[in-house]
């Protein structure tokens, strides 16, 4: 059974990823949300982590435009038929799909702010993702905590594909993919 507030995130993400505003989402969009977090971690388009976290945001959209049965370079998304696919493939099921769609993307994320090269995201790392991700609305220590399931002071990928779904779910109020 899917919550008001899982509702409401999903249409709070659709919200961010119609990026030019005109009620639909569609290729172009998820091409310039991806070009806005490279710009905000200051990274070129073109380099390999700027190019992964591109191919990866069009995967996201490949996959949702597959799922709603629409050509995948001109066609759109409408609200009721994103929220209906995030419902079916994010919310219920398991996640399944939506995991390996979502990781990624979350792999991207942490090639562009592991610092360290080890791979994961320690807490500074994190902190520097939310701010350039341009999420404010949560402390960055306790979210990490909330996100490190094995308490091993770093967050994994699979930990944090966990937290993108468990987000959608209603389970916790980190949005790693944005505002």
């Amino acid at each position: 059974m899917t919550t008001s507030v899982q509702l409401d995130r999903a249409q709070k993400r659709f919200d961010l990823w119609d990026v030019n505003g005109d009620g639909q989402i569609d290729r172009s969009d998820w091409q310039a949300e991806a070009q806005r977090i490279l710009q905000a971690f200051g990274e070129a388009p073109v380099s390999p982590a700027g190019r992964a976290l591109t191919e990866a945001y069009l995967g996201m959209w490949s996959f949702f435009a597959d799922k709603a049965g629409i050509d995948e370079q001109d066609g759109a998304l409408t609200p009721e038929q994103f929220n209906h696919i995030a419902e079916e493939h994010i919310l219920e099921n398991g996640g399944a799909g939506f995991g390996r769609v979502v990781k990624p993307t979350i792999q991207a994320m942490v090639e562009l702010v592991d610092v360290d090269g080890d791979g994961q995201v320690n807490p500074a790392e994190f902190k520097t993702w939310l701010d350039a991700i341009g999420v404010s609305n949560v402390e960055p220590a306790e979210a990490f905590r909330q996100i490190d399931a094995n308490g091993d002071g770093q967050l994994s990928v699979e930990e944090l594909v966990q937290a993108v779904r468990a987000y959608h779910l209603g389970d916790i109020d980190v949005p790693l993919l944005g505002r």
